[in-house]
């Protein structure tokens, strides 16, 4: 049987299915096409069978670039699996291009022998012409090697909707459900929390929520009695740990761990954000949360976004500010003000590809040694950086321990992989949250600012108000244990040294090395989001029988303490980046230790193909 009318319930009629235990899908459109929809609602419905998850979505760089055209293509990739992903994928084994220009973008992408379904209501002349097509693609045999299923796609939608009070344009604007629909049979997708989603998005539109519903269900129904597709695929659960689960990006997940810290310190949650891609989904969700005592700030630019974060602080509360590399160059003084003032500052950089506006919705890991040495004077902060989207959460809370405790600013690192991207997330137990709660300073005779706690070199976190603890705040250097103003050379230089061994004593877990054999003389080490192609690729190495150890830096500065004992160790040293070699410098300066630089700037993550490859040219010396 079909789809029965209204119902939302699908049924299988007899077309064979085929078990496979891993699939990669890439939507690919129009910026207008809903491909972001398209790609999440598919994600959304695969999380809910239990598959393991990995996504990858990609927008154009420029604001409503042409229509047609290649700069305005934009793709949503997914690898779904019966176990562990550490990735989106290297190469899709479906790809659904909604016209010329999907196709043509993607191609190259495309292994032989690949899935290939096109709307080809789509491919005129016009629409060719404006890629550079000379012939059509669907006829001329160019996709000879590829599983091509050409599908109206446009005007099935269309005549599905024929009865409904809809403009030509408007029920082609259905047509990516017809196409979710399609995959939703092909793959065994479940389909009522996609038609509830629709329900709600849609339920003050009635004939918009009926022309989503039919198209979807008519894509669902097409291939189900199509001729032209014989065979659909299912993909078993993965075997996860027992738990609560949900699918979660890096945006989101950083979101969560910034109000999980502020409910565990005890403290009011306030966000000073300028809106700025990738950043700005952390305060259009935390904007969401106001019953947890979390305040958001839309700011006018970026230095009034950290000066209201810093202000927060300096009145007792966990000032946050998020942005993106652009933004950090403009929040650099008021960072350094930070530093002077010693007080706890949460920087959140979403990193994207540079310099300048550069290519906003890309990824890349170029602002490392902005974050590390970028403001004027000595100017020390502690680094950390997140390493998947799930586990933006943890170190958001690690961003706020360091803060409250050592009275720093804190740069917590992700970039436009992980905050776009998705993953199953297990969710934690409150009661295994780690204790953040702070002690302000309190009402006392001869009161001094800059009097340390003798363990972690903070100064007393003193709240405007509190009697008896009255002290200046400035820009000018501070004298020690007073805070009065003092240009003294033996004080400037003291206090410098003071405030960069509080970064270097912060207690960081040491560095946990991957070595099952423990007799590896290579090791992969990476930081942020080239964990996830790192680890798949020494998957595949181990696979082969190489001899290879891993590790991954989530703490930068200070670096864990046992870091030059694990390089010594080991005869190579590769560090994949999607920079020119920002870590390798820092590791060279710091241990002497020669490294193995492996370095990529396309605003793209590292496939697992392109790492096997590097790693067995230092294995085998080639």
């Amino acid at each position: 049987m079909t789809s029965e009318p209204g119902s939302g319930k699908m049924s299988f009629m007899s077309k064979p299915t085929i078990a496979v235990k891993s699939v990669i899908i890439r939507f690919a459109g129009d910026s207008g096409d809903g491909m972001q929809l398209t790609g999440d609602r598919f994600t959304m419905d695969t999380a809910s069978l239990g598959n393991d998850i990995s996504t990858l979505p990609n927008f154009p760089a420029e604001i409503r670039a042409p229509q047609g055209t290649l700069p305005g293509v934009s793709s949503f990739q997914l690898h779904f699996a019966d176990h562990h992903v550490r990735t989106a994928g290297d190469a899709p084994d479906v790809l659904v291009a909604m016209n010329p220009a999907a196709l043509k973008a993607n191609i190259k992408d495309i292994p032989r022998g690949a899935t290939i379904i096109v709307d080809k209501d789509e491919f005129t002349t016009r629409n060719l012409t404006k890629v550079g097509y000379e012939a059509n693609p669907l006829e001329d045999g160019s996709l000879s090697s590829y599983k091509i299923h050409p599908v109206a796609l446009t005007s099935m939608t269309v005549a599905a909707l024929a009865e409904l009070p809809l403009s030509r344009k408007e029920a082609e604007r259905a047509k990516n459900m017809f196409a979710l629909g399609l995959l939703s049979w092909m793959y065994h997708r479940p389909t009522e929390a996609t038609e509830a989603f629709l329900k709600a998005k849609f339920a003050k539109k009635p004939d918009i929520l009926e022309a989503n519903l039919i198209a979807y269900r008519t894509g669902w129904n097409y291939g189900e009695t199509s001729e032209d597709f014989a065979t659909s695929y299912e993909v078993a659960p993965a075997h996860m740990s027992p738990g609560v689960y949900r699918n979660i990006g890096g945006n989101i997940a950083l979101a969560y761990g910034l109000i999980a810290a502020a409910q565990q310190s005890g403290l009011k949650l306030f966000l000073g954000s300028y809106p700025i891609t990738p950043a700005s989904d952390i305060l259009h969700e935390l904007s969401k949360h106001k019953k947890f005592g979390v305040v958001t700030f839309q700011a006018e630019d970026e230095i009034a976004a950290v000066g209201s974060a810093l202000g927060a602080s300096y009145g007792g509360a966990l000032g946050i500010t998020t942005t993106s590399g652009p933004g950090i160059a403009l929040k650099s003084e008021m960072i350094g003000l930070g530093v002077m003032l010693e007080l706890p500052l949460i920087i959140i950089d979403v990193q994207r590809g540079g310099p300048s506006t550069g290519l906003p919705t890309k990824t890349e890991q170029a602002d490392l040694l902005q974050v590390m040495f970028g403001r004027n004077g000595e100017s020390p902060a502690a680094v950390i950086a997140a390493s998947t989207p799930s586990d933006c959460f943890t170190m958001a809370m690690e961003a706020v321990r360091i803060a409250t405790t050592y009275r720093v600013p804190v740069f917590l690192l992700s970039d436009g992989y992980i905050a776009n991207g998705s993953e199953p997330w297990k969710i934690p137990d409150v009661a295994t949250l780690p204790d953040l709660s702070v002690e302000f300073a309190k009402s006392q005779e001869d009161f001094l600012p800059y009097l340390r706690n003798p363990e972690t070199l903070a100064r007393p976190w003193a709240i405007p108000g509190t009697k008896g603890i009255e002290h200046r705040i400035g820009g000018i250097e501070k004298q020690d244990k007073t805070g009065e103003i003092n240009y003294e050379p033996a004080n400037h230089d003291f206090m410098v040294r003071t405030r960069q061994a509080k970064v270097d004593g912060i207690e960081v877990p040491d560095l946990d090395v991957d070595d099952p054999t423990g007799d590896a003389t290579t090791l992969f080490l990476g930081w942020g989001s080239t964990y996830g192609p790192i680890s798949s690729a020494v998957e595949v190495l181990r696979g082969n029988g190489e001899k290879i150890a891993q590790a991954h830096l989530k703490y930068i500065n200070p670096f864990p303490k046992n870091l030059g004992a694990v390089l010594e160790k080991y005869q190579n040293v590769i560090t994949p980046e999607m920079n020119l070699g920002q870590l390798a410098m820092l590791l060279r300066s710091k241990y002497l230790k020669d490294i193995v630089g492996y370095n990529m700037v396309r605003g793209l993550p590292f496939t697992t193909a392109e790492l096997v490859e590097a790693a067995m040219g230092v294995l085998h010396n080639d």
